[in-house]
């Protein structure tokens, strides 16, 4: 058993749990192995835990320390996986210890306040099968790609709870609005000749990034006036380009993959792939939309009970909006009011040198210590 937070984030390091779907950079992937170990870790503090495989070999795990048996229920609600861990330049699965720090691939992002959350459901062991307010662990699979595990999860058990705290380096700021997303790929088809005789084809390439410029111009003021008070517009980023097979061939084929981020206001009038499609219809752009995949925005509002039981658990944390996406954009959209909530920087999470501060995890769970020990009242 884990002596403190610390050591728990070091066992849950030294575990890889590696997304398998980008670019994994190790053969050591999947989150069967974290869940697992951490199915016998909760059980050893009194919980009944299943595993409901997602994918092979991928499951989510849910812990209760309680029956289903009416009363309120919350989630904590980390995700087992990591991003891949190609290019880190310190040991990734190390754990180690130094400069006051915990260093390895998820420590920040989010095995750092996944051990916040369970060692506060440690510290409170003795309690937990008869706060008035249940108090579920549920870590998820698949964030760092499809999000399945939360999209399962969700559809299946939305009735049974009234809250969500999805665990996320926040640096203990409530975040209660986050952007949504739509990730596509663009695709322009032309026709292959010589490049002695370009005349003679249709360049891919070309009517692809005539378009991108277009798309860039016409539908970026569309964009830009989705706006929200906290996140500002929508936005759009061509992230990977691809194209051709030599220079010496005219190319007929091109692609791109583009990244629009939702505001609620976008979200509202139909969406990023509506506006997509009407913008590439109306200009009569060249290109088709290939495997669309749109998340959605996440809104709670402020006067939540238990946003306001979190806001006054301890000083100095607050409400914040993120641009970036998570779980809890998910479980919100299936009807669990949620929040992304822990320990760490977002700017440590995918670094090649990630770590967390250890007084930053410390506090992290203190704070779920003491907000768990709230709901007594």
């Amino acid at each position: 058993m884990s002596q403190d937070v610390v050591s728990l984030l070091q066992q849950l390091v030294r575990i890889p749990s590696v997304n398998p779907d980008n670019a994994p950079g190790t053969e050591q992937i999947g989150e069967e192995t974290l869940a697992v170990f951490l199915s016998g870790w909760l059980e050893s503090i009194g919980a009944e835990v299943s595993l409901e495989e997602i994918k092979p070999g991928r499951p989510n795990l849910i812990a209760r320390f309680a029956p289903l048996d009416g009363r309120p229920r919350i989630l904590l609600g980390p995700h087992l996986d990591t991003v891949g861990v190609g290019g880190m330049i310190i040991e990734p699965f190390s754990g180690e210890i130094r400069d006051e720090r915990v260093w390895g691939r998820g420590a920040s992002d989010t095995k750092g306040p996944m051990a916040a959350m369970l060692w506060a459901l440690h510290e409170h062991q003795g309690l937990l099968a008869d706060l008035p307010v249940a108090v579920d662990f549920v870590a998820f699979m698949g964030e760092e790609s499809g999000q399945w595990g939360s999209k399962d999860f969700v559809k299946k058990y939305h009735e049974d709870y009234c809250f969500a705290i999805v665990g996320e380096p926040t640096a203990m700021q409530v975040v209660n609005v986050t952007k949504g997303s739509l990730w596509a790929t663009l695709r322009a088809t032309g026709k292959a000749a010589h490049s002695s005789q370009p005349e003679r084809g249709e360049n891919a390439i070309l009517k692809l990034t005539r378009a991108l410029d277009q798309l860039d111009h016409h539908l970026g003021r569309q964009l830009a006036s989705y706006t929200h008070p906290v996140l500002g517009h929508s936005t759009m980023n061509v992230g990977m380009i691809r194209g051709g097979a030599r220079p010496n061939i005219v190319p007929d084929l091109a692609e791109a993959e583009i990244d629009i981020r939702i505001t609620p206001a976008l979200a509202a009038a139909g969406g990023a792939l509506k506006l997509l499609t009407e913008a590439i219809e109306f200009h009569a752009l060249p290109i088709e939309i290939v495997k669309p995949h749109e998340n959605p925005p996440m809104e709670t509002g402020p006067a939540h009970p238990l946003i306001q039981k979190l806001l006054t658990t301890a000083t100095g944390t607050g409400l914040a909006g993120a641009p970036w996406f998570s779980d809890a954009a998910h479980l919100s959209n299936g009807g669990i009011p949620s929040v992304c909530m822990g320990p760490g920087s977002i700017d440590q999470a995918h670094t090649v040198d990630e770590f967390i501060e250890i007084s930053a995890l410390r506090a992290g769970a203190s704070f779920f210590t003491a907000f768990i020990g709230k709901l007594r009242r």
